[in-house]
């Protein structure tokens, strides 16, 4: 947490402003839980102002695995390391993708169990799966590497992330608007009971986060049959980096 302070007594919580010693509603909700003194409490307003823009993204996350079933756990498990060997060698060698951005997310085997009446729990073999977290940062190709690794054994392919590498780099775009908007909530509220804002006594922020405008889990499109040759459709979408500020304001 970043924060700036201007120093003038007592702070009260966000969202509080007390006039005259009466609480004003409707923009204000909390009740005061800090105790100052009197005519500081009098001359202050706490708000929160929000920011946010949309960039597009420039990283995706790919989950991409090997599923397989054998008689034996040991069998199963050479299955999927077979397969994810030759995946890994795929995106390593043809695709250019470094080491480190390939890691494993999930891994497992386990019985496979059937039930019926006259015979009750029947081990029927055993599941393996593999699955690798691929970070990729040519988004234009996501389509082509996803059908490349479907080719070479990936039968898992859970979805496609997209973010952002460093949303600190739009914290001076997003800071700016949330400071406008609290600044135009206090406007709001000092008019409303007819005084005047003053000076920003202090302000901390929240955080930045970034997440996708929307969530999407299969994002490897089916080929048409009249466009079988093209690639798998992956659209990257926008992001949204938001951030909050608390800000407090003198009250003349």
């Amino acid at each position: 947490m970043k924060i700036w302070v201007k120093s003038l007594g007592s702070v009260l919580i966000a969202g509080t402003l007390l006039a005259g010693g009466t609480t004003v509603g409707g923009l204000l909700t909390d009740a005061p839980r800090a105790y100052a003194d009197e005519a500081v409490q009098r001359n202050v307003i706490n708000v929160t102002g929000s920011g946010e823009v949309f960039i597009k993204p420039d990283i995706a996350y790919l989950s991409i695995g090997v599923e397989a079933q054998a008689a034996t756990a040991q069998e199963a498990q050479k299955a999927t390391a077979a397969q994810i060997a030759k995946l890994t060698n795929l995106l390593k060698n043809t695709w250019k993708i470094d080491a480190a951005d390939i890691q494993t997310s999930g891994f497992y085997v386990q019985p496979n169990y059937t039930y019926n009446d006259k015979e009750g729990q029947k081990l029927k073999g055993y599941n393996a799966s593999h699955t690798l977290q691929v970070k990729y940062r040519q988004l234009d190709k996501i389509g082509q590497l996803l059908d490349d690794a479907s080719k070479n054994g990936a039968n898992r392919i859970d979805n496609v992330r997209f973010t952002v590498e460093n949303p600190d780099q739009y914290q001076e775009q997003v800071i700016n608007k949330a400071l406008a908007n609290a600044e135009l909530k206090a406007g709001i509220i000092a008019k409303g009971v007819k005084r005047q804002m003053g000076a920003v006594l202090s302000v901390s922020q929240a955080g930045v986060s970034s997440a996708p405008m929307y969530e999407q889990n299969y994002l490897v499109m089916e080929k048409s049959a009249s466009n079988s040759a093209a690639d798998s459709a992956v659209e990257p979408g926008q992001i949204k980096v938001t951030t909050t500020l608390n800000v407090q304001y003198e009250l003349k």
